[in-house]
């Protein structure tokens, strides 16, 4: 499996480009940038079967309509967060003058906590981690070793939970029980900034030192 990393927008979110020997590709929070977006997809000659999203913040749905119309993908997303993507009050657009107010059409297919989700041939384990926002998601590609956090878990920090449904201990609870529980040498791939391993995490991150349920 390979991956690419595209830092879109105004608060350069990471969109993720994911795809496998068959040429499958997976785009993650196409948050901005829709022609860019495209323009990559097509530049790697991979074909894109879903777009999946680890929550329905503004930043991480921006181009969302663009790309799927591209290629008529259906949309995966936590049902938590079905009616966000519509209301810019939800997905947070309407409290930053920096950014236009965003509105996506409904998503296709609901992720459902601890399910193993089936797109194509790829296989990912859907891990809900709210607490940055109720819906958010991570995916982890168990067999690649790779986990993709959302705003949940960032290199050195962890995600706002000043937004609406946003929550510190239940963000916290969340690292703790879903993402810190994997292999330490998973590689975290973020909703924004570098990449980091759940092992570097649990010996550095200042937000997670000391913490106790």
């Amino acid at each position: 499996m390979e991956w690419k990393r595209l830092s879109v927008g105004p608060v350069q979110a990471n969109c993720y480009l994911i795809w496998n020997d068959e040429n499958e590709a997976l785009i993650i929070d196409p948050g901005s940038e829709g022609d860019r977006i495209i323009k990559e997809v097509q530049a790697e000659g991979i074909q894109p079967i879903a777009i999946l999203l680890t929550h329905a913040h503004f930043d991480h749905i921006g181009a969302l309509d663009d790309v799927r119309a591209k290629w008529n993908l259906p949309v995966y997303l936590h049902k938590a967060e079905f009616d966000w993507l519509g209301n810019p009050e939800l997905n947070g657009s309407s409290f930053f003058p920096m950014v236009e107010s965003v509105s996506a059409k409904k998503a296709d297919h609901e992720l459902k906590p601890g399910q193993e989700l089936k797109v194509g041939s790829f296989s990912i384990d859907v891990l809900h981690t709210p607490g940055h926002s109720p819906g958010s998601v991570s995916f982890h590609f168990q067999d690649e070793g790779i986990v993709i956090s959302g705003d949940a878990l960032f290199m050195g920090s962890i995600g706002r939970t000043d937004l609406p449904g946003g929550d510190h201990k239940q963000l916290l609870k969340s690292i703790h029980d879903q993402l810190l529980t994997l292999d330490e040498d998973t590689l975290v791939l973020s909703g924004h900034g570098p990449s980091t391993t759940i092992g570097e995490e649990m010996d550095s991150n200042p937000f997670l030192n000391g913490f106790s349920l």
